[in-house]
């Protein structure tokens, strides 16, 4: 950044920046007398949260300085002492009509803000550390006047009660009458306190209502279940427009327990779905093979889905079969983004998995089970997914070891003319790794993207790549290797780097003399 306080402040009323907990920062430092000094990103941000409460002055008195003065062209204002044109005020007046983005911290969301932003159109604003009601009243006013234009509301390291949050959506939607544009409304790394058997009204009329709604993120918000579910329930019963459901990082387990397959034939009679729900993330909510049996029923209703993220779930073989029992009954699913990581799966489950997806009418696209225990005997249903269907494959940490890779290469005969990128890493492959790639990339034109990283791989692994692409016809742009003791750190891999490139940039990541040298041994 390294604006001093009075710069980056006139930044924000031009409207060239957001007034962001970098802004706190500074005019906390400025209320300190430190005008003056320079500041970087990383040192704002780590003053933030020690800064944050001790603004009190008022925004209005700040003076711009002469340098923005003559930056601006208004040199010849500078020896007039009562200028104007020296409150910041009069260029929040004068350029805040073309302020469309804003971030502000709590002791920001007082009257004088809403007030100084009368003229604004703003379509974007992030709220932070709102944790007392004394802001929310302010912050109303701001989204009263502005939610003619405002498109985007997120909310981060915020603390919301019932009324709170009753408040915030009455101001965002005037019951009975159409009156916001709202397309995207996060709570993340914050805490909601709401009843769910009296939740608060302007909250459910604000998701039944908001047609134009199409994202809503409660991204590690401290929701249980019965939370979730009547946030489900409430979108559901709506038939809402949303395109994309963000639950993530919550402890939710049994919030679908209402869902079976009598009481889903029920609600879909009655025109009860989630037409335009593309997007379902259900990360680290932790959700176990009940849920994913409830989920499967759930999913009757999302018939547009196209992209689920489980990772983190410990839903084990059995909720895997749920969802193989999903795609069984359902072969024209549009699901083609699936996220499975560190679900505790194994080898015969994800094998059935995989042999199922083969079948799909619509192939899936991305598919990753990393980080599950799977061992070197899912490779030939590794192989026969990325042949018929797969453009993106994580199969990071598997524990494929040599034995997996030299069963991968074996198995790899046909072209792989969709696959785009591929994670093989941590999975102590040895040389076995650079064999199974260098088979790989010229049956792969269209690779673009190759993780390799911590594969144990000895120096002739490197020696054995550069021959493989000096040879194959690909659009490699990305090839890591970083974490292999087949690179030396002290070396000069400025040949290296000179002929493999991809649009001048280099194709081979290397790990860099600042990262401890990693041995080659298979020590955990």
């Amino acid at each position: 950044m390294g604006e001093n306080v009075q710069e980056m402040m006139y930044l924000v009323a031009l409207g060239r920046c957001c007034l962001s907990c970098g802004g706190l920062s500074l005019l906390t430092v400025w209320n300190h007398q430190l005008i003056g000094n320079n500041f970087t990103g990383k040192s704002i941000c780590k003053t933030e949260v020690a800064l944050r409460p001790t603004f009190s002055g008022r925004i209005c008195s700040i003076n711009v300085s002469d340098n923005i003065l003559r930056y601006i062209c208004h040199e010849d204002h500078i020896t007039c002492q009562k200028c104007v044109c020296k409150e910041l005020s009069f260029h929040f007046q004068t350029f805040g009509p073309y302020l469309r983005c804003l971030r502000l911290l709590n002791v920001l969301c007082i009257t004088e803000t809403s007030e100084l932003l009368m003229t604004s159109k703003l379509q974007s604003l992030v709220l932070r550390w709102i944790r007392s009601e004394k802001h929310v009243e302010p912050l109303c006013k701001l989204l009263i006047q502005t939610r003619d234009t405002l498109t985007s509301l997120e909310f981060v390291h915020c603390k919301l009660s019932s009324s709170s949050i009753s408040a915030i959506c009455a101001s965002l939607h005037e019951k009975g009458i159409h009156t916001t544009g709202m397309q995207r409304f996060c709570i993340k790394t914050s805490s909601i306190e709401i009843d769910p058997l009296a939740a608060p009204s302007a909250f459910v009329s604000f998701l039944m209502s908001v047609r134009t709604l199409h994202s809503l993120h409660f991204c590690d918000s401290n929701l249980d279940r019965h939370i979730a579910r009547m946030v489900f329930s409430t979108l559901l019963d709506s038939s809402s427009n949303l395109s994309s459901l963000d639950l993530s990082e919550n402890n939710i387990s049994g919030w679908l327990s209402t869902f079976s397959s009598r009481s889903v034939v029920g609600s879909l009679s009655s025109g009860k779905s989630l037409q335009s729900l593309c997007k379902l993330n259900l990360r680290g909510n932790e959700l176990d093979r009940y849920d994913a049996e409830n989920l499967a029923h759930a999913l009757l209703h999302m018939p547009g889905l196209e992209s689920l993220d489980l990772s983190g779930n410990p839903i084990e073989d059995s909720g895997i079969r749920s969802l193989i029992s999903y795609f069984t009954k359902n072969p024209d699913s549009r699901l083609a983004d699936l996220d499975l990581e560190n679900c505790e799966l194994s080898c015969c489950g994800v094998i059935e998995f995989l042999d199922t997806l083969s079948m799909l009418e619509k192939p899936t696209k991305f598919l990753s089970v990393a980080d599950n225990a799977l061992g070197s005997e899912v490779a030939e249903a590794i192989v026969n997914s990325i042949t018929v269907s797969i453009e993106s494959l994580n199969i990071s940490g598997i524990g494929l070891g040599p034995l997996g890779f030299l069963a991968l290469g074996r198995k790899l005969e046909n072209g792989l003319k969709k696959l785009l990128s591929i994670n093989i890493s941590k999975n102590r492959g040895g040389l076995e790794t650079a064999r199974f790639l260098s088979k790989l990339i010229p049956l792969a034109p269209k690779l673009i993207s190759i993780d390799t990283s911590y594969n144990l791989m000895p120096p002739e692994a490197l020696l054995m790549l550069c021959e493989s692409l000096r040879t194959a016809k690909c659009d490699l742009k990305r090839l890591d290797m970083t974490g292999n003791s087949c690179i030396s750190h002290e070396a000069d891999h400025s040949s290296l780097h000179r002929e493999f490139q991809h649009n001048g940039e280099p194709i081979f990541v290397l790990p860099s003399s600042s990262v401890s040298h990693v041995p080659y041994d298979d020590d955990p």
